[in-house]
Protein backbone atom coordinates (compact mmCIF):
# COMPACT_ATOMS: atom_id res chain seq x y z
CA UNK A 1 0.00 0.00 0.00
CA UNK A 2 1.45 3.40 -0.90
CA UNK A 3 0.75 6.33 1.33
CA UNK A 4 1.06 8.61 -1.46
CA UNK A 5 -1.89 7.00 -2.62
CA UNK A 6 -4.42 8.10 0.23
CA UNK A 7 -2.66 11.15 0.62
CA UNK A 8 -3.20 12.30 -2.92
CA UNK A 9 -6.83 10.89 -3.04
CA UNK A 10 -6.11 8.39 -5.98
CA UNK A 11 -6.43 4.96 -3.32
CA UNK A 12 -9.68 3.59 -4.06
CA UNK A 13 -11.84 2.63 -0.89
CA UNK A 14 -14.46 -0.18 -0.37
CA UNK A 15 -16.56 -0.43 2.99
CA UNK A 16 -18.60 -3.65 3.44
CA UNK A 17 -21.80 -3.06 5.40
CA UNK A 18 -24.26 -0.19 4.28
CA UNK A 19 -25.71 0.69 7.40
CA UNK A 20 -25.67 3.36 10.13
CA UNK A 21 -22.24 3.06 10.44
CA UNK A 22 -20.72 1.69 6.93
CA UNK A 23 -22.61 4.63 4.97
CA UNK A 24 -21.75 7.33 6.62
CA UNK A 25 -18.18 6.90 6.59
CA UNK A 26 -18.42 5.84 2.76
CA UNK A 27 -20.17 8.96 2.04
CA UNK A 28 -17.47 10.80 3.69
CA UNK A 29 -14.34 9.25 1.66
CA UNK A 30 -16.50 10.32 -1.26
CA UNK A 31 -17.36 13.93 -0.79
CA UNK A 32 -13.40 13.76 -0.03
CA UNK A 33 -12.23 12.97 -3.14
CA UNK A 34 -12.07 9.06 -3.54
CA UNK A 35 -13.33 6.74 -5.70
CA UNK A 36 -15.23 4.52 -3.01
CA UNK A 37 -17.31 1.28 -3.42
CA UNK A 38 -20.06 0.41 -1.29
CA UNK A 39 -20.72 -3.83 -1.05
CA UNK A 40 -24.01 -5.01 0.92
CA UNK A 41 -25.65 -8.91 0.57
CA UNK A 42 -29.15 -6.79 0.58
CA UNK A 43 -29.96 -5.93 -2.82
CA UNK A 44 -32.84 -3.62 -1.11
CA UNK A 45 -30.30 -1.01 -0.16
CA UNK A 46 -28.35 -0.93 -3.18
CA UNK A 47 -31.21 -0.27 -5.36
CA UNK A 48 -32.45 2.46 -3.57
CA UNK A 49 -28.78 3.95 -3.21
CA UNK A 50 -29.18 3.68 -7.20
CA UNK A 51 -32.17 5.09 -7.04
CA UNK A 52 -31.17 8.54 -4.95
CA UNK A 53 -33.94 6.98 -2.28
CA UNK A 54 -32.53 6.96 1.57
CA UNK A 55 -33.28 4.32 4.43
CA UNK A 56 -31.76 6.23 7.05
CA UNK A 57 -33.50 8.96 8.09
CA UNK A 58 -30.61 11.21 8.86
CA UNK A 59 -28.57 10.46 5.81
CA UNK A 60 -30.91 12.13 2.76
CA UNK A 61 -30.95 10.27 -0.46
CA UNK A 62 -29.03 13.05 -2.21
CA UNK A 63 -25.61 12.57 -0.78
CA UNK A 64 -25.29 9.20 -2.33
CA UNK A 65 -26.82 10.17 -5.42
CA UNK A 66 -24.85 12.93 -6.12
CA UNK A 67 -21.39 10.99 -5.36
CA UNK A 68 -22.94 7.91 -8.02
CA UNK A 69 -23.33 10.59 -10.53
CA UNK A 70 -20.08 12.77 -10.19
CA UNK A 71 -18.76 9.00 -10.36
CA UNK A 72 -16.84 9.11 -7.36
CA UNK A 73 -19.32 6.11 -5.88
CA UNK A 74 -20.25 3.38 -6.90
CA UNK A 75 -22.72 0.09 -4.80
CA UNK A 76 -22.93 -3.58 -5.33
CA UNK A 77 -23.50 -6.87 -4.30
CA UNK A 78 -20.60 -8.50 -5.77
CA UNK A 79 -17.88 -9.26 -3.62
CA UNK A 80 -15.46 -10.57 -5.97
CA UNK A 81 -14.68 -6.28 -6.76
CA UNK A 82 -12.76 -6.61 -3.65
CA UNK A 83 -9.58 -6.93 -5.81
CA UNK A 84 -10.24 -3.70 -7.43
CA UNK A 85 -9.93 -1.89 -3.60
CA UNK A 86 -6.51 -0.32 -2.30
CA UNK A 87 -8.51 -0.37 1.52
CA UNK A 88 -11.53 -2.24 2.80
CA UNK A 89 -13.68 -1.35 5.66
CA UNK A 90 -15.79 -3.99 7.66
CA UNK A 91 -19.01 -2.49 9.31
CA UNK A 92 -21.35 -5.54 9.65
CA UNK A 93 -23.10 -6.37 13.10
CA UNK A 94 -21.95 -8.18 15.75
CA UNK A 95 -24.94 -9.04 17.75
CA UNK A 96 -25.49 -11.67 20.80
CA UNK A 97 -27.17 -15.05 20.35
CA UNK A 98 -30.07 -16.18 22.32
CA UNK A 99 -27.75 -17.10 25.28
CA UNK A 100 -26.07 -13.42 25.04
CA UNK A 101 -22.80 -14.32 23.83
CA UNK A 102 -21.37 -12.44 21.30
CA UNK A 103 -22.59 -13.76 17.56
CA UNK A 104 -19.15 -13.54 15.26
CA UNK A 105 -20.99 -14.63 12.41
CA UNK A 106 -21.08 -11.59 10.22
CA UNK A 107 -17.65 -11.00 10.58
CA UNK A 108 -16.59 -14.32 9.43
CA UNK A 109 -19.07 -14.94 6.67
CA UNK A 110 -17.37 -10.89 5.25
CA UNK A 111 -14.00 -12.86 5.90
CA UNK A 112 -14.41 -15.49 3.98
CA UNK A 113 -16.09 -13.57 0.78
CA UNK A 114 -13.32 -11.42 0.36
CA UNK A 115 -10.43 -13.52 1.60
CA UNK A 116 -10.06 -14.91 -1.63
CA UNK A 117 -10.06 -11.89 -4.01
CA UNK A 118 -7.60 -9.93 -1.30
CA UNK A 119 -4.95 -8.89 -2.68
CA UNK A 120 -1.20 -8.01 -1.87
CA UNK A 121 -0.99 -4.51 -0.58
CA UNK A 122 -4.58 -3.86 0.49
CA UNK A 123 -5.18 -2.52 3.92
CA UNK A 124 -8.40 -4.43 5.71
CA UNK A 125 -9.82 -2.44 8.46
CA UNK A 126 -12.29 -3.91 11.11
CA UNK A 127 -15.23 -0.99 12.11
CA UNK A 128 -17.56 -3.68 14.19
CA UNK A 129 -17.67 -3.82 17.75
CA UNK A 130 -15.97 -6.87 18.96
CA UNK A 131 -14.21 -8.18 22.09
CA UNK A 132 -10.17 -8.03 22.55
CA UNK A 133 -8.24 -10.02 20.82
CA UNK A 134 -10.74 -10.64 17.65
CA UNK A 135 -8.95 -8.42 15.04
CA UNK A 136 -5.73 -10.05 15.69
CA UNK A 137 -7.12 -13.87 16.58
CA UNK A 138 -10.15 -14.53 14.40
CA UNK A 139 -10.50 -11.84 11.63
CA UNK A 140 -6.55 -11.79 10.27
CA UNK A 141 -5.92 -15.70 10.57
CA UNK A 142 -9.21 -15.91 8.80
CA UNK A 143 -8.02 -13.52 6.13
CA UNK A 144 -4.53 -15.47 6.26
CA UNK A 145 -6.42 -18.72 5.62
CA UNK A 146 -8.89 -17.78 2.75
CA UNK A 147 -5.85 -15.94 0.88
CA UNK A 148 -3.15 -17.57 1.19
CA UNK A 149 -1.37 -14.04 2.22
CA UNK A 150 0.36 -12.96 5.30
CA UNK A 151 -0.90 -10.09 7.13
CA UNK A 152 2.17 -7.59 8.18
CA UNK A 153 3.65 -8.82 5.24
CA UNK A 154 1.48 -9.05 2.50
CA UNK A 155 -1.17 -7.21 3.24
CA UNK A 156 -2.17 -5.01 6.16
CA UNK A 157 -5.05 -5.11 9.22
CA UNK A 158 -5.98 -2.29 11.66
CA UNK A 159 -9.02 -1.80 13.97
CA UNK A 160 -10.78 1.61 14.46
CA UNK A 161 -14.19 1.47 16.10
CA UNK A 162 -17.45 3.40 15.05
CA UNK A 163 -18.16 6.28 16.59
CA UNK A 164 -22.14 7.67 16.47
CA UNK A 165 -24.59 9.56 17.47
CA UNK A 166 -27.39 9.91 15.00
CA UNK A 167 -29.90 12.97 15.02
CA UNK A 168 -26.97 14.82 17.38
CA UNK A 169 -26.34 17.62 14.83
CA UNK A 170 -23.38 18.72 16.36
CA UNK A 171 -21.24 15.71 15.83
CA UNK A 172 -20.99 13.45 12.70
CA UNK A 173 -18.51 10.95 11.42
CA UNK A 174 -15.52 13.84 10.19
CA UNK A 175 -15.61 15.93 13.77
CA UNK A 176 -15.76 12.20 16.03
CA UNK A 177 -12.30 11.48 17.11
CA UNK A 178 -11.60 8.18 15.90
CA UNK A 179 -9.45 5.84 17.45
CA UNK A 180 -6.98 3.30 15.44
CA UNK A 181 -5.09 0.38 16.50
CA UNK A 182 -3.00 -1.84 14.85
CA UNK A 183 -0.76 -5.13 15.24
CA UNK A 184 2.19 -3.63 13.56
CA UNK A 185 3.32 -0.06 13.32
CA UNK A 186 3.16 0.13 9.51
CA UNK A 187 -0.92 -1.20 9.28
CA UNK A 188 -1.37 1.94 12.09
CA UNK A 189 0.86 4.16 10.16
CA UNK A 190 -1.18 3.44 6.87
CA UNK A 191 -4.52 3.45 8.89
CA UNK A 192 -4.18 6.70 11.11
CA UNK A 193 -3.37 8.38 7.09
CA UNK A 194 -6.69 6.72 5.79
CA UNK A 195 -9.13 8.28 8.30
CA UNK A 196 -6.55 11.51 8.84
CA UNK A 197 -7.44 12.28 5.08
CA UNK A 198 -11.69 12.62 6.20
CA UNK A 199 -11.62 12.69 10.03
CA UNK A 200 -10.59 15.71 11.90
CA UNK A 201 -8.57 13.51 14.73
CA UNK A 202 -7.07 9.90 14.77
CA UNK A 203 -5.99 8.43 17.82
CA UNK A 204 -3.49 6.16 17.40
CA UNK A 205 -2.91 3.24 19.91
CA UNK A 206 -0.79 0.32 20.79
CA UNK A 207 -2.71 -2.53 18.93
CA UNK A 208 -5.82 -3.92 17.83
CA UNK A 209 -7.08 -4.79 21.53
CA UNK A 210 -6.63 -1.88 22.92
CA UNK A 211 -8.63 -0.44 20.21
CA UNK A 212 -10.94 -3.01 20.82
CA UNK A 213 -11.14 -2.43 25.00
CA UNK A 214 -12.08 1.35 24.15
CA UNK A 215 -15.16 0.84 22.49
CA UNK A 216 -16.21 -1.60 25.22
CA UNK A 217 -15.37 0.87 27.73
CA UNK A 218 -17.05 3.87 26.07
CA UNK A 219 -20.48 1.79 26.16
CA UNK A 220 -19.72 0.01 29.57
CA UNK A 221 -19.54 3.40 31.15
CA UNK A 222 -22.66 4.51 29.70
CA UNK A 223 -24.62 1.50 30.80
CA UNK A 224 -23.55 1.30 34.00
CA UNK A 225 -24.18 4.89 34.49
CA UNK A 226 -27.65 4.78 32.97
CA UNK A 227 -28.08 1.84 34.99
CA UNK A 228 -27.18 4.14 37.95
CA UNK A 229 -29.72 6.55 37.42
CA UNK A 230 -32.36 4.30 36.68
CA UNK A 231 -32.22 2.42 39.73
CA UNK A 232 -32.18 5.86 41.69
CA UNK A 233 -35.18 6.73 39.44
CA UNK A 234 -37.06 3.84 40.99
CA UNK A 235 -35.89 4.86 44.84
CA UNK A 236 -36.74 8.42 44.63
CA UNK A 237 -40.41 7.31 42.74
CA UNK A 238 -41.09 5.48 45.86
CA UNK A 239 -40.05 8.46 48.03
CA UNK A 240 -42.22 10.42 46.40
CA UNK A 241 -39.12 12.56 44.67
CA UNK A 242 -39.08 13.46 41.17
CA UNK A 243 -35.74 11.94 39.85
CA UNK A 244 -35.51 14.26 37.22
CA UNK A 245 -35.88 17.76 38.99
CA UNK A 246 -33.04 16.01 40.96
CA UNK A 247 -30.82 15.20 38.14
CA UNK A 248 -31.52 18.93 36.85
CA UNK A 249 -30.53 20.14 39.95
CA UNK A 250 -27.20 18.11 40.73
CA UNK A 251 -26.31 18.95 37.02
CA UNK A 252 -25.56 22.93 38.36
CA UNK A 253 -22.42 21.39 39.91
CA UNK A 254 -19.85 22.35 37.66
CA UNK A 255 -17.26 19.27 38.25
CA UNK A 256 -17.46 15.63 39.68
CA UNK A 257 -20.85 14.98 37.88
CA UNK A 258 -21.84 13.85 34.80
CA UNK A 259 -25.91 13.40 34.20
CA UNK A 260 -27.35 10.77 32.59
CA UNK A 261 -31.07 9.93 31.66
CA UNK A 262 -33.46 7.42 32.79
CA UNK A 263 -36.02 5.54 30.33
CA UNK A 264 -37.58 2.46 29.90
CA UNK A 265 -34.69 0.58 29.20
CA UNK A 266 -31.70 0.30 26.84
CA UNK A 267 -31.89 0.20 22.81
CA UNK A 268 -29.88 0.38 20.11
CA UNK A 269 -27.07 -1.50 18.88
CA UNK A 270 -24.31 -0.90 21.30
CA UNK A 271 -25.34 0.03 25.16
CA UNK A 272 -27.38 -3.25 25.10
CA UNK A 273 -24.76 -5.57 23.66
CA UNK A 274 -21.05 -4.18 24.01
CA UNK A 275 -21.05 -4.94 28.02
CA UNK A 276 -22.04 -8.52 27.24
CA UNK A 277 -19.23 -9.01 24.77
CA UNK A 278 -16.61 -8.25 27.53
CA UNK A 279 -18.33 -10.36 30.60
CA UNK A 280 -17.94 -13.06 27.93
CA UNK A 281 -14.39 -12.59 27.30
CA UNK A 282 -13.74 -11.76 31.13
CA UNK A 283 -14.86 -15.01 31.69
CA UNK A 284 -12.28 -17.12 29.50
CA UNK A 285 -9.56 -15.41 31.92
CA UNK A 286 -11.49 -16.50 35.64
CA UNK A 287 -12.81 -12.73 36.13
CA UNK A 288 -16.45 -12.26 37.21
CA UNK A 289 -17.27 -9.09 35.97
CA UNK A 290 -20.20 -8.43 38.82
CA UNK A 291 -20.26 -4.51 38.45
CA UNK A 292 -21.06 -4.88 34.51
CA UNK A 293 -23.54 -7.62 34.92
CA UNK A 294 -25.70 -6.10 37.86
CA UNK A 295 -26.16 -2.92 35.80
CA UNK A 296 -27.20 -5.22 33.04
CA UNK A 297 -29.62 -6.78 35.13
CA UNK A 298 -31.01 -3.12 36.14
CA UNK A 299 -31.50 -2.03 32.24
CA UNK A 300 -32.90 -5.60 31.82
CA UNK A 301 -35.23 -5.18 34.32
CA UNK A 302 -36.94 -2.03 33.25
CA UNK A 303 -39.59 -3.04 30.73
CA UNK A 304 -40.78 -4.64 34.00
CA UNK A 305 -40.99 -1.04 36.13
CA UNK A 306 -42.69 0.45 32.78
CA UNK A 307 -45.10 -2.50 33.15
CA UNK A 308 -45.98 -1.93 36.61
CA UNK A 309 -46.93 1.93 36.10
CA UNK A 310 -49.00 0.82 33.22
CA UNK A 311 -51.03 -1.57 35.70
CA UNK A 312 -51.54 0.89 38.20
CA UNK A 313 -52.85 3.95 35.34
CA UNK A 314 -55.07 1.16 34.12
CA UNK A 315 -56.08 0.82 38.19
CA UNK A 316 -57.21 4.07 38.16
CA UNK A 317 -59.79 3.04 36.02
CA UNK A 318 -61.04 -0.18 37.53
CA UNK A 319 -59.34 -1.91 34.29
CA UNK A 320 -56.89 -4.85 33.79
CA UNK A 321 -53.62 -4.90 31.27
CA UNK A 322 -56.16 -8.11 29.66
CA UNK A 323 -58.59 -6.58 27.01
CA UNK A 324 -57.22 -3.19 27.50
CA UNK A 325 -55.88 -0.89 24.27
CA UNK A 326 -52.72 0.64 24.59
CA UNK A 327 -51.32 2.59 22.38
CA UNK A 328 -47.35 2.60 22.03
CA UNK A 329 -45.75 6.20 20.92
CA UNK A 330 -42.14 5.65 19.78
CA UNK A 331 -40.22 2.64 18.43
CA UNK A 332 -37.43 4.04 18.01
CA UNK A 333 -34.37 3.51 20.37
CA UNK A 334 -33.92 7.26 20.65
CA UNK A 335 -35.71 10.34 19.47
CA UNK A 336 -35.57 11.95 16.24
CA UNK A 337 -33.89 8.70 14.22
CA UNK A 338 -35.43 5.92 13.00
CA UNK A 339 -33.30 3.38 13.93
CA UNK A 340 -35.29 0.21 16.37
CA UNK A 341 -32.66 -2.16 16.67
CA UNK A 342 -32.86 -3.63 20.16
CA UNK A 343 -35.20 -1.04 20.75
CA UNK A 344 -37.39 -1.51 24.41
CA UNK A 345 -40.18 -0.84 22.66
CA UNK A 346 -40.30 -4.05 21.59
CA UNK A 347 -39.87 -6.14 24.52
CA UNK A 348 -42.31 -3.66 26.17
CA UNK A 349 -44.90 -4.69 23.46
CA UNK A 350 -44.52 -8.25 23.90
CA UNK A 351 -45.43 -8.44 27.52
CA UNK A 352 -48.10 -6.38 26.78
CA UNK A 353 -49.23 -8.98 24.74
CA UNK A 354 -48.45 -11.69 27.01
CA UNK A 355 -50.65 -10.37 29.54
CA UNK A 356 -53.56 -9.91 27.07
CA UNK A 357 -53.37 -6.31 26.00
CA UNK A 358 -54.34 -5.05 22.37
CA UNK A 359 -51.38 -3.17 21.70
CA UNK A 360 -50.84 -1.14 18.88
CA UNK A 361 -48.08 1.70 17.98
CA UNK A 362 -47.01 5.00 16.26
CA UNK A 363 -43.94 6.05 15.25
CA UNK A 364 -43.30 9.14 12.66
CA UNK A 365 -40.25 7.65 11.54
CA UNK A 366 -41.24 4.15 11.68
CA UNK A 367 -44.19 3.83 9.09
CA UNK A 368 -44.02 -0.57 9.50
CA UNK A 369 -42.11 -2.88 11.42
CA UNK A 370 -39.28 -4.54 9.43
CA UNK A 371 -37.85 -8.13 9.92
CA UNK A 372 -36.90 -8.66 13.82
CA UNK A 373 -34.62 -12.00 14.52
CA UNK A 374 -36.02 -11.67 18.04
CA UNK A 375 -39.70 -10.09 17.73
CA UNK A 376 -40.99 -11.87 14.56
CA UNK A 377 -44.80 -11.09 15.63
CA UNK A 378 -44.62 -8.03 14.78
CA UNK A 379 -43.02 -7.72 11.40
CA UNK A 380 -45.40 -5.80 8.94
CA UNK A 381 -47.14 -3.98 11.94
CA UNK A 382 -48.31 -0.38 10.98
CA UNK A 383 -47.99 2.86 12.64
CA UNK A 384 -51.73 3.89 13.73
CA UNK A 385 -52.64 7.51 13.70
CA UNK A 386 -53.04 10.06 16.71
CA UNK A 387 -56.45 10.55 15.71
CA UNK A 388 -57.92 8.36 17.84
CA UNK A 389 -55.80 8.67 20.78
CA UNK A 390 -59.36 9.00 23.09
CA UNK A 391 -60.17 5.57 21.84
CA UNK A 392 -57.32 3.83 23.80
CA UNK A 393 -57.06 2.94 27.52
CA UNK A 394 -53.55 4.16 28.08
CA UNK A 395 -50.63 5.74 25.85
CA UNK A 396 -47.39 4.87 26.80
CA UNK A 397 -44.69 7.23 25.77
CA UNK A 398 -41.40 5.18 25.12
CA UNK A 399 -39.62 7.71 22.57
CA UNK A 400 -39.63 11.23 23.34
CA UNK A 401 -39.69 12.22 19.51
CA UNK A 402 -39.50 16.20 18.78
CA UNK A 403 -42.49 16.41 16.50
CA UNK A 404 -44.84 14.93 18.85
CA UNK A 405 -47.37 17.50 20.61
CA UNK A 406 -47.35 16.16 24.10
CA UNK A 407 -49.69 18.72 25.12
CA UNK A 408 -52.11 17.62 22.43
CA UNK A 409 -51.47 14.31 23.77
CA UNK A 410 -52.11 14.51 26.89
CA UNK A 411 -55.25 16.30 26.19
CA UNK A 412 -56.95 13.70 24.19
CA UNK A 413 -55.30 10.91 26.13
CA UNK A 414 -57.25 8.68 28.87
CA UNK A 415 -54.02 8.32 30.59
CA UNK A 416 -50.54 8.53 29.79
CA UNK A 417 -47.34 6.77 30.84
CA UNK A 418 -44.25 9.24 30.87
CA UNK A 419 -41.07 7.15 30.73
CA UNK A 420 -38.86 10.00 28.83
CA UNK A 421 -40.20 13.07 31.15
CA UNK A 422 -41.54 14.15 27.77
CA UNK A 423 -44.37 15.77 29.68
CA UNK A 424 -41.83 17.52 32.10
CA UNK A 425 -43.70 20.80 31.60
CA UNK A 426 -47.12 19.83 31.72
CA UNK A 427 -49.59 19.52 34.72
CA UNK A 428 -52.18 17.49 34.15
CA UNK A 429 -53.55 14.05 36.88
CA UNK A 430 -53.50 11.89 33.53
CA UNK A 431 -49.74 11.69 33.50
CA UNK A 432 -48.01 8.90 35.47
CA UNK A 433 -44.30 9.08 35.24
CA UNK A 434 -42.20 5.64 34.64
Amino acid sequence: MSIKKIENRTARIGVIGLGYVGLPILLEFGKAGFQTLGLDIDPEKIRKLLAGESYIRHISGEQSHALIKEGKLEVSVDFKRISELDCILICVPTPLNKNREPDLSFILSTAGQIGPSLQAGQLVVLESTVFPGVTRDILTPELERQSGLTAGQDFYVAYSPEREDPANKNFSAKNIPRVVGADDEIARHIACTLYGTVIDQTVPVADSATAEATKLMENIFRSVNIALVNEMKIILDKMGIDVWATLDAASTKPFGFMPFRPGPGLGGHCIPIDPFYLTWKAREYGIATRFIELAGEVNVGMPSYVMQKIQSGLNRVGKSVKGSKILILGLAYKKDVDDDRESVSYRIMDLLLEDGAEVEFNDPFIPAVGQKRDYPQFFGKKSVSLENLKDFDIAVILTDHSVYDYSSIVEQSNIVVDTRNACGTILSDKIIKA
